[in-house]
């Protein structure tokens, strides 16, 4: 039996046949309607005294039909097929109206959301009319036909690193609206050359603006709620768009949203969710990525009503800690942060977790694949932890080798990006690769650095290690896995704190580091902070770390700055650190 969609109640089992009939009716393919099927959909309309829309695909199949408006009854975006930006969904939309009015902003925007064909809305009379001169009764006052024209305007954002969050709002969907039209006028409308016309100048449009296939193209939610400050929450969608840059994302728009508590469901309001979806149709997205963690449910909830994947800042932060590890270690410790974050958000992917196989021998109770596969995780992450803790062992025993020959050794900590790695490179001339780019690298990278002694005139001999950047609430799937990486912070006898005096928020990152740290199992050593990048600063910027941080050296580790001061200050540093020990 085919099913009816939408509001039923009150409807008489004689109605939901004549609804249940229209599955029967075939238009031709080259038209988009005719005048006796939309007599009949006004005819029923009327009788329930309710809209009725009637999707239709191109071979002239009715394939929904709904009770309610074109917004209630709309195909959700995981059943409408596949396509692209440059291409329309191959289905038309056929919709009542039961006030003489052309079709409202909501009626229009559903068109959009599913980027119908065409949509008829056809006015109806209420109770019928003859027409002039005798002839048959009709329901269909008035019909407009409306469709999606290409925008020319809509600009897309390529430049993840240049974006000023909030500067960039998307225009309204662009669509054309009929002046009112007869029945026997519209059914004169030729289907197969209007979408041809508008399938060309939609591939005209899309192919100009066309950034990298191999890229995501990515829309950015960010939901402030009354814990943050606007500036906070700024700097935030900032920090996010330098990571999906850096995951090799594009970032094509960012939408936000002012809540007061983060709605249970979705994240964001229902409204905020509609326009979601629409921006994702209008630009071609293919990725959403939300500013905080997400649920499981809310995940699955997003996709169904949004259409596309769904991420959230984690799954960002775990894709690039995946594309930068090099080493065995670092590998291992980035699978097992991805497990243990997959495990709990397997449940609800959908047709991939239905039962096993299929035909004899496979049916009955049986096992899920959804519990194959968790089965399959958790033993995978038994035997990662494992070893991890071999790995965590390995380490411990080459630090206290190296205490046990009383070489010091000094940890570089920093948020990511502020130049660890480059200053590495310039005390020691190693080579560890460096870009401005966050969590360039991953693996613990130890070299000796040769500093003047703090009391003669003689010089020694210190270990020196590059650690993994931290950023603002560091995942604790990461935490956990990187504790081998980051116990190198803890076993060390001083650290070097890096902050980047270039960055606007700066004084934000340094209290992150500062509760990262706090959060260690063993309290860290004693700590020189280090501002860096000081050639980008302005003046205003200096004075006030000068004055909030009087200890502090200011060096340029790309231009050499101030590197013979911190030389000595590490000297002074390392005879402190090791005098206390």
């Amino acid at each position: 039996m085919e099913t009816i969609f939408g509001n039923l109640q009150g409807l008489k089992s004689s109605q939901l046949k004549q609804l249940q009939r229209l599955y029967h009716q075939r238009i031709p393919g080259d038209r988009i309607t005719t005048p006796d099927f939309s007599q009949r959909l006004a005819a029923i309309s009327t009788e329930v005294n309710q809209p009725v829309c009637a999707y239709i695909n191109r071979r002239g199949q009715v394939i929904r039909v709904g009770v309610g408006t074109p917004r209630q009854t709309q195909i959700p975006p995981m059943e409408l097929p596949r396509y692209g930006a440059e291409r329309l969904s191959g289905i038309r939309c056929i919709a009542t109206h039961l006030k003489p009015e052309p079709p409202n902003e909501s009626a229009l925007t559903a068109m959009a959301l599913q980027r119908l064909d065409a949509l008829v809305v056809l006015n109806i009379t209420g109770t019928g009319f003859t027409r002039r001169g005798g002839g048959a009764t009709g329901y269909v006052k008035e019909a407009y036909l409306a469709h999606l024209t290409p925008q020319e305007s809509r600009t897309l954002i390529t430049s993840p690193a240049a974006l000023k969050v909030g500067e960039s709002q998307i225009q309204s969907p662009s669509w054309n609206i009929s002046p009112p039209l007869g029945l026997d006028d519209l059914a004169e409308q030729d289907l197969v050359d209007l979408v041809e016309n508008l399938e060309a100048e939609f591939q005209r449009e899309f192919i100009a603006q066309e950034v990298d296939a191999d890229h995501d193209r990515v829309l950015i939610v960010g939901v402030m709620t009354s814990e943050m400050t606007p500036l906070q929450f700024q700097d935030n969608l900032v920090e996010l768009a330098r990571l999906v840059d850096t995951a090799g994302g594009d970032v094509l728009q960012t939408i936000q949203q002012k809540r007061s508590r983060i709605h249970p469901q979705t994240v964001v309001g229902e409204g905020k969710v509609q326009e979601i979806a629409l921006t994702a149709q209008t630009l071609g997205i293919n990725l959403v990525v939300f500013d905080r963690d997400l649920s499981p449910s809310q995940v699955r909830n997003l996709e169904m009503q949004i259409g596309v994947r769904v991420v959230d800042r984690t799954e960002v932060i775990l894709d690039i800690f995946a594309q930068r590890a090099q080493s065995r270690a670092g590998k291992l410790q980035v699978e097992l942060a991805q497990l243990e974050y997959m495990q709990p958000r397997l449940a609800g992917r959908g047709r991939t977790m239905s039962r096993l196989g299929g035909g004899i021998g496979t049916r009955g109770p049986g096992e899920t694949k959804l519990e194959t596969e968790r089965r399959a995780i958790g033993q995978r992450i038994s035997r990662l932890q494992k070893e991890v803790d071999q790995l965590q062992a390995h380490r411990s025993r080459l630090r206290q080798r190296r205490q046990h020959q009383e070489v010091p050794s000094v940890a570089l900590v920093g948020y990511t990006n502020a130049g660890k790695s480059t200053l590495l490179n310039a005390l020691t001339n190693a080579e560890v690769y460096t870009a401005d780019q966050l969590f360039a690298t991953l693996d613990p990278t130890t070299r000796r650095l040769v500093i003047p002694h703090g009391e003669t005139d003689q010089h020694q001999e210190i270990l020196i290690t590059d650690t993994v950047g931290f950023i603002h609430e560091l995942p604790a799937s990461l935490m956990d896995a990187f504790r081998a990486t980051l116990e190198e912070v803890t076993e060390a006898d001083a650290l070097l704190h890096l902050v980047d005096l270039s960055h606007p928020a700066w004084l934000r990152h340094i209290r992150s580091v500062r509760e990262i740290l706090a959060q260690m199992p063993i309290t860290p050593g004693p700590a020189l902070v280090i501002f860096n990048k000081i050639d980008q600063a302005d003046s205003e910027t200096l004075a006030l770390a000068r004055e909030e941080f009087p200890l502090a050296v200011f060096i340029s580790a790309s231009q050499r700055l101030g590197l013979e001061t911190l030389r000595q200050r590490l000297a002074q540093l390392i005879e402190y650190a090791v005098d206390c020990g």
